[in-house]
């Protein structure tokens, strides 16, 4: 549905210009609402609960802010909250967003010429009856050898520090180094 004939509103629940683009272009309107969780905190063993894990905190806690705020759903538009996270998993290591330059550096070296996976999760709450429902999606992703110079500029422009891995797949200067993606998803809830 594109603007002007969606039935309901949509709480974007992520501080994501990937996923903020998505629903623009497809022609949505929607608020921009983050959760103040500690991610850190939140620790799982494998990287599909881990994502699932964090989607659902950002969700019970803008929830939780909404409540405080004394929101309430109208009856006659009902809002869907929309959180997600994403994770790289490198060498059988979960990596999150990196915590400098340098490590965003490190990052970035290390998928050059090898691959890497990413893990992702999306968790849709339909705030007027509570229904919830999520899925987590993992990708395979092939890298051609990526030079140190586009490896300078990504970590110059700054983006890189703030997504999970350092990994920006879509980017312009580091799309051309993908060699493939291999992704399959399932649905958790």
């Amino acid at each position: 549905m594109a603007t002007g004939t969606a039935s309901f509103k949509i709480i974007l629940g992520s501080k994501s210009l990937a996923r903020r683009n998505i629903l623009t272009e497809m022609g949505y309107e929607f608020t921009i609402m983050t959760a103040d969780i500690d991610e850190k905190g939140i620790r799982k063993e494998k990287p599909e609960e881990l994502v699932m894990a964090l989607a659902e905190a950002k969700a019970d806690a803008i929830i939780a802010r909404l409540q405080t705020a004394g929101y309430q759903e109208k009856d006659a538009e009902p809002t869907l909250l929309i959180t997600a996270d994403t994770v790289v998993v490198f060498e059988g290591k979960v990596r999150e967003k990196p915590s400098s330059k340098e490590e965003a550096r490190r990052f970035i070296k290390g998928y050059s010429g090898g691959n890497a996976a990413t893990v992702g999760s999306v968790i849709v709450t339909n705030l007027k009856t509570g229904t919830r429902k999520g899925a987590w999606d993992k990708a395979e992703v092939y890298f051609h050898d990526i030079p140190d110079e586009v490896i300078d500029n990504l970590i110059e422009e700054g983006l890189v520090l703030n997504v999970a891995g350092g990994l920006i797949l879509e980017h312009p200067l580091t799309l051309p180094f993908v060699e493939a993606v291999v992704g399959f998803a399932f649905l958790c809830r």
